[in-house]
C-alpha cells in the first residue's frame, strides 16, 4: 500500500495494481459451450514448466505460455483469440472489485482468530486460562459440538472480495492501476478485478 493526495489535500490510501497486459486464450460461445465467456491469460510462464495441453492451449491463442488462467462471464467488448487486454479497459473514477486469496496466519487461537476477550481476569485461581474459549456447549443433549463453534483453527488463505474500490490513477503506459483502500494477499499476489 501506499498513499496519494487529492486535489482538495486530503491523504488517500490506495493500492497499485499491475493490470496487464492480459491475453484473449479462449472464447466460449453458447453454441459450443453452452454459455458464453472469455478466458485471459496473464504473466509469463516458462516453456518448461507447461504442461503439454497448456502448450496446445496457448498454441491456439498464438502466445506464450501463461502463469495465470481467468475466466469471465461478463466481458463488455467482443474480443477474439489472441487479442491483448490492456489496463486502458478502466477509466479515472470507475468503480472495481477485487478478489484475491487473503494472507495465511496459520493456526491460530479464538482469541486472534475471533476476537474472544479470554476467560475473566486473573483472580479466583486463573493460572492460565486468559486466552481460553470457555464453555462449548450443552450437556447430555445435544451431547455434541455444533458445527460451525467458533473455536481455534487455521486462519486466512481465503477467498475474499473487496467492492467499490475506485480507480484514482491509470498509468497506461506501465499497465498500473492505483485503486483507494487496500486489497487482499500478499504483496506479489495475484488478484482479479472486476468492473
Amino acid at each position: 500500500m501506499t498513499s496519494i493526495f487529492d486535489a482538495e489535500g486530503r491523504n488517500i490510501p490506495c493500492t497499485v495494481i499491475e493490470a496487464g497486459p492480459c491475453v484473449v486464450t479462449q472464447v466460449k460461445t453458447a453454441e459450443t459451450d453452452g454459455y458464453s465467456s472469455i478466458q485471459l491469460g496473464y504473466a509469463d510462464a516458462k516453456e518448461k514448466n507447461t504442461t503439454s495441453p497448456l502448450k496446445g492451449h496457448f498454441a491456439k491463442a498464438n502466445t506464450t505460455p501463461k502463469r495465470k488462467l481467468v475466466e469471465f462471464t461478463t466481458f463488455e467488448s467482443q474480443l477474439n483469440l489472441g487479442d491483448v487486454v490492456t489496463v486502458d479497459l478502466f477509466q479515472e473514477g470507475d468503480f472495481v472489485d477485487v478478489v484475491g486469496t487473503s494472507k495465511g496466519k496459520g493456526f491460530q487461537g479464538v482469541v486472534k482468530r475471533h476476537g474472544f476477550g479470554g476467560v475473566g481476569g486473573q483472580t479466583h485461581g486463573q493460572h492460565n486460562r486468559m486466552r481460553a474459549p470457555g464453555s462449548l456447549g450443552a450437556s447430555s443433549y445435544p451431547s455434541r459440538v455444533f458445527k460451525g463453534m467458533r473455536m481455534a483453527g487455521r486462519t486466512g488463505g481465503d477467498r475474499v472480495k473487496v467492492q467499490n474500490l475506485q480507480v484514482l490513477k491509470v498509468y497506461a503506459e506501465q499497465n498500473l492501476l492505483v485503486v483507494s483502500g487496500s486489497v487482499p494477499g500478499a504483496k506479489g499476489s495475484y488478484v482479479i478485478l472486476d468492473k
